[in-house]
Parts: C-alpha cells; structure tokens; sequence
C-alpha cells in the first residue's frame, strides 16, 4: 500500500518506486506478489476505476489518496486473484484502512468493497444464480 500511495502522491515511474523500496525494506516481503499488485495497478488504473467510479459517492480523483490506494488494491485483487476470497480481500483493505485511513475510512473501504464483490463476484457473495 505505501508504494502505491507515493505513486498516486508522485506519480513517479512504478518501477522506480519498486527499486527503491527493495533498497530499503530489507524485511521479509513477498516480492512476486509486491511486484505483481503494485506494477499491475498503473497498467490498468482504468479498468480498475471503472470498476470503483459506479460504487463511490464521489469522483475517484476526491477520493483521499490512501483510500484510493486501498480501493485500487481490493478492486485489483477482486477482479485478478479470484483464488483469494473475496472476504479476505475486504478485511485486508479494511483492516490496512484503520491503520493508516483517516477516522472512519475502514467504514467506507468495507461499503465500496462489499459493493464491488457483488458486482465482480457476484455467485461468491451469493448475489447471482
């Protein structure tokens, strides 16, 4: 999330960002999945906001940027890692939310996520045939 969080702050080249926080996050990091999500994100930021745009009360773009970060990865993961339930998807971002969102961004994180995974997922959530 704080890679792409300086992408949506910056808007530096993923790659760069990538390398940098490989020079400094000498922990234990799932680099295949890292580089999977977070590289993936920029190249179809589109595809993912027209996923987030009929779900939100508002324009993507005055949506707070760590909010944003968080509905871009959830809605990335929802649409591409179907292997991975899509409550689980929703209690990351939430959780991720109350740690770094501003008061009460879990709440909204968790509405416009529920929303997607019906929409993405919908015999999953138990909302298709």
């Amino acid at each position: 999330m704080q890679a792409l969080y300086q992408w949506l702050m910056t808007n530096a080249e993923p790659f760069e960002i990538a390398a940098q926080f490989r020079e400094a996050n000498s922990e234990k990091v799932d680099w295949e999945y890292f580089d999977e999500v977070f590289l993936s994100i920029p190249a179809c930021q589109k595809s993912i906001e027209e996923q987030i745009e009929p779900v939100v009360d508002r324009e993507v773009d005055a949506l707070g940027l760590i909010e944003k970060a968080l509905l871009y990865i959830g809605a990335f993961e929802l649409m591409n890692r179907a292997e991975i339930p899509y409550k689980v998807v929703i209690n990351e971002c939430v959780q991720l939310a109350k740690t770094f969102g501003a008061t009460d961004s879990h709440k909204y994180v968790n509405g416009v996520l529920d929303k997607l995974a019906k929409g993405i997922r919908p015999i999953e959530v138990g909302e298709g045939a």
